[in-house]
């Protein structure tokens, strides 16, 4: 039972991780590195010559 207890948290931290990472990228925010960049932070823009 502590198991499933255990992964439910673990569950539910990721798709709050998850949700805000797709928040950010709708509206328009860089979230975590440059990876997949699309000119949103000036700092991806200068590194990739977006």
């Amino acid at each position: 039972m502590g198991t499933f207890i255990v992964g439910m948290v673990v569950l539910a931290i990721a798709a709050g991780a998850a949700f805000s990472i797709y928040k950010d990228k709708k509206a328009g925010k860089c979230s975590g590195g440059c990876s997949g960049c699309s000119g949103c932070a000036k700092s991806c823009m200068e590194k990739h010559d977006i």
